[in-house]
């Protein structure tokens, strides 16, 4: 029988302090969101000023990330190259990334509230803290 990874709450945890002092050494107002594998809320923080949008998008960006397996950017390219996939039911904006350990998908991240290439990069500096 196979063994799964899973996230923690001590995973999350850990996500969500590295990417709100990401965010706040930026100085930029936005929701952070972290999810299984299946796209399902583990984690969410809005943080002060970040707008009450930014709560939905970020959840969709980490989902879209978890169910496909691949980054929102890889998915937002596709949509340029492939403009009938912009139908498909996921968000196609950068800011979302899966989170990979051996190879397996245990769940994602995603950010919302600045610039795309800048929610990337407090998603990208939660998932360096868990050290992969």
């Amino acid at each position: 029988m196979r063994q799964k990874l899973v996230l923690e709450a001590s995973d999350c945890a850990l996500i969500m302090a590295a990417a709100k002092e990401k965010a706040r050494e930026k100085g930029w107002a936005v929701t952070i969101a972290i999810v299984d594998e299946a796209g399902i809320p583990l984690h969410l923080e809005r943080l002060d000023g970040a707008i009450p949008m930014s709560a939905s998008v970020a959840v969709e960006k980490a989902r879209s990330a978890a169910v496909t397996r691949r980054t929102t950017k890889a998915a937002e390219d596709m949509v340029k190259d492939r403009p009938g996939t912009a139908a498909l039911p996921r968000i196609t904006v950068q800011g979302g990334l899966p989170i990979i350990v051996k190879g397996e998908c245990v769940g994602a991240v995603g950010c919302s509230g600045v610039q795309s290439h800048e929610d990337e990069e407090i998603v990208a500096a939660g998932i360096a803290a868990l050290g992969l």
